[in-house]
């Protein structure tokens, strides 16, 4: 692959997984704001009754609220993937820009940095995909109340908190996670042809530094004949 297709083909997966990113970090932050701070993830509760003066209903009641550190986790590592993605991007421009690709050290650099992220945010899709699947259960006590976990989004579950978006949320952060994954997958994949790529480069270079200074320290015709001559005299 040539340098300049093979910068531009970085720079758009730099430019889809910050897209994506984006994607996640906005309705997380609604979703905690709307719920005051609160965890939707991996959160319990059934329907119970509610003995009222002149009927009888249903409520929702929560019996434990899910680790606030799952639902600051995924918000974190979509921002990391955000600056990270933004950082690289700009780099990779600059790069296509010069018409150069840099060292072995920042090709190095930015496979580690691909990997790390790639690990954060394939963490953070299981945590909200697993974590939003157990509430949708636990809401809908598994297909029992015969409202769907979207349908009841429009519903006041009278939780101290808006839940009037809760669903679409949840399912764009769920489909921002593994579409920036992908992303992260395929730069993953570029940043280690660029470090081999990068290593053949450097060691043809060492080579012909290397045969460079044989040629310079082995002597020439001339020389090799004259000692020849001071030799017989």
């Amino acid at each position: 692959m040539a340098l300049n297709n093979f910068l531009f083909v970085q720079c758009v997966c730099y430019f889809l997984a910050f897209l994506f990113s984006f994607v996640v970090v906005v309705p997380l932050s609604e979703n905690g704001h709307d719920f005051r701070g609160r965890c939707l993830l991996f959160t319990e509760g059934m329907w119970l009754s509610a003995n009222l003066t002149v009927q009888e209903r249903e409520r929702f009641t929560v019996q434990e609220w899910g680790p606030p550190a799952a639902c600051r986790f995924s918000l974190l590592a979509s921002l990391l993937s955000l600056l990270l993605a933004a950082v690289l991007a700009w780099r990779a421009l600059f790069f296509l820009c010069k018409g150069h690709e840099g060292s072995f050290l920042y090709a190095f650099l930015s496979l580690l940095a691909s990997a790390l992220v790639l690990f954060l945010v394939f963490i953070a899709g299981t945590l909200v995909s697993v974590g939003f699947s157990m509430w949708c259960d636990a809401v809908t006590e598994k297909g029992a109340v015969p409202h769907s976990c979207k349908e009841l989004q429009r519903i006041d579950l009278e939780l101290d908190a808006d839940n009037s978006a809760f669903y679409d949320q949840f399912a764009i952060a769920q489909f921002g996670l593994w579409a920036s994954w992908l992303a992260w997958l395929a730069l993953t994949a570029l940043a280690f042809l660029r470090v081999c790529r990068s290593y053949r480069r450097e060691d043809l270079l060492d080579s012909l530094l290397h045969e460079k200074e044989l040629l310079l320290a082995r002597p020439g015709p001339r020389s090799a004949l004259q000692r020849e001559k001071s030799a017989v005299i």
